[in-house]
């Protein structure tokens, strides 16, 4: 049995942004936002590579890698700590290519990390100290909804 429990998966699929930490030649971090973010199974996250030259060169230099996962209301989320695979040709290729291009086909998708998980471990805002999960999420979709509700009347 892999690290990837269905609960975890249905979380990181429902929520899809994953922030991508890879590691430079010159050894300094890079961190990416990927809207891509899947649990391919119990033991695989992948994404797709849409338009990630930094990230794909870190990757083939330097396969460590690690992908948070958090829901931004809840303030919860994962850490997923291991070692990526690019992918450009094969089964498994074309068969998470196809699950890409079922669910967002508009985008040319260049390659798909495979990322095979060694390490979860839950992320949990120090709010949960004094506040309720309702609380927190009230809090957060009121600050969100503040910053963006000047497009909420603005036709196209």
């Amino acid at each position: 049995m892999g690290l990837i429990t269905e609960e975890v998966k249905e979380f990181v699929n429902r929520v899809k942004l994953g922030f991508i930490a890879t590691v430079c030649p010159d050894g300094t971090p890079n961190l990416s936002p990927k809207g891509t973010t899947i649990a391919w199974d119990e033991d695989h996250l992948a994404f797709a590579d849409i338009h990630s030259p930094g990230t794909i060169q870190n990757l083939l230099t330097n396969p460590s890698i690690e992908i948070n996962v958090v829901d931004v209301f809840t303030r919860k989320g994962y850490r997923f700590k291991g070692k990526a695979e690019v992918l450009h040709e094969g089964n498994l290729f074309s068969s998470i290519l196809s699950y890409y291009q079922s669910s967002a086909g508009q985008y040319t998708i260049n390659h798909i990390v495979l990322v095979h998980v060694d390490r979860v471990t839950p992320l949990l805002s120090p709010a949960y100290d004094h506040l309720s999960e309702t609380e927190i999420t009230n809090r957060w979709t009121d600050y969100w909804w503040s910053i963006h509700a000047i497009h909420k009347d603005v036709s196209p």
